[in-house]
């Protein structure tokens, strides 16, 4: 695997070794003892779980602590709108809708469209707005409820942030953002600033029920620089520490690194035809040998396998198929262009009925929507 990757809030490219990761961000790693703690209170464990998806946290097991002790806990996590949403986006989402569900918590869904405008030169505000409402869209079709799930999205929201941020902001110093995001001198003042507005919806929750509430953050481990400087000042603004869960990266159809938007053959959008989809999964790269007959002699490598990677991150979830099609994949049983048909139309049948519901969720948008 090679040394050379790179895991920012704004940037994630190359071979990601995810142990090296843990030990450079300071995480810990998900141990048997957590997981056992969640399946016994969720009565079971999700397959993210199962499978390492989410391989890292901080203080998820104080979490599991405070919910023994009888203090429900509120989740929080977003997105920054800036272009449409694909099936790497929605991965710590399917975990986070299994959170509300099995905790009976509330979610706080941060659309930082302040920040996308602030970091990219070709995006204006009106264009992040509005990637805003669309993305929010497919957040209401995966099944969170409005009852308990609220969408901030920055700019509306902006007056209840503020108040939150600014506590926050007069205990960061330039040089403390300097260091953690790697800003610059050249860096807008607003990226700045920014920082203190992702942290606030940590806190939204405590300050509006005048006690401190518990917060959990599922998300990608590339925002993971956000909560350690939240974390820092928590206590000094009179807040719990926001725990965290981290997930890996869906990888792209491509050859290495995750699925990313700049590089749309090998992303599956919630948006892409169903033919489009069949066109992408048919090209996509596989751990297969150039021949026929080598793959039945020699078998595949599913461990670089992109098709065999949504299987086992998304698609299948039985762990005893994923095991079989790993092990017919290995001997030469399973050949590439099966595997793609299976998972062509798996994701076809999701897009699917995902798109019946994000339409539905044009109507139920507001709802959801918290605007001060």
């Amino acid at each position: 695997m090679s040394e050379e990757f790179t895991v920012t809030p704004w940037e994630v490219k190359g071979f990601i070794d995810y142990d090296k990761l843990i030990k450079d961000f300071g995480t810990q790693p998900l141990t048997d003892e957590i997981l056992e703690r969640v399946r016994r209170l969720a009565g079971e464990l999700h397959i993210h779980l199962r499978r390492r998806i989410f391989f890292s946290h901080r203080d998820f097991d104080w979490i599991l602590d405070k919910y023994e002790a009888g203090e429900k806990f509120i989740l929080y996590t977003g997105r920054g709108p800036s272009g449409h949403i694909h099936l790497g986006h929605l991965l710590p989402w399917f975990f986070t809708r299994w959170l509300q569900e099995k905790f009976n918590a509330k979610l706080i869904f941060q659309m930082t469209n302040d920040e996308k405008f602030l970091y990219r030169h070709d995006l204006s505000m009106d264009d992040a707005l509005k990637f805003s409402y669309e993305n929010s869209l497919d957040l209401i079709a995966l099944g969170f409820e409005p009852e308990r799930t609220v969408i901030l999205i920055d700019t509306l929201a902006s007056k209840t942030l503020y108040n939150i941020a600014i506590r926050i902001a007069k205990h960061v110093t330039t040089s403390t953002v300097k260091a953690i995001f790697g800003f610059e001198d050249s860096t807008n003042i607003g990226m700045m600033f920014f920082p203190a507005i992702q942290a606030a919806p940590c806190f939204i929750e405590s300050v509006l029920q005048g006690r401190n509430i518990p917060c959990l953050i599922p998300a990608a481990i590339d925002q993971d620089p956000y909560w350690r400087m939240t974390r820092d000042v928590a206590p000094k603004v009179g807040f719990y520490k926001p725990a965290q869960v981290h997930c890996k990266f869906l990888p792209g159809l491509g050859v290495g690194g995750k699925m990313s938007s700049s590089m749309p053959e090998t992303c599956i959008f919630t948006i892409d035809d169903p033919d489009e989809v069949y066109r992408k999964v048919m090209n996509a790269f596989t751990g297969g040998k150039p021949t026929r007959e080598e793959q039945r002699r020699l078998g595949g490598n599913p461990e670089v396998c992109t098709v065999f990677h949504y299987e086992y991150y998304l698609f299948e979830d039985d762990d005893k198929r994923v095991k079989e099609l790993e092990l017919m994949c290995r001997s030469g049983q399973l050949l590439c262009g099966e595997c793609k048909l299976e998972l062509a139309a798996k994701i076809r049948l999701f897009l699917t009925e995902h798109q019946k519901r994000r339409e539905d969720a044009r109507n139920a948008i507001d709802k959801y929507l918290y605007i001060d």
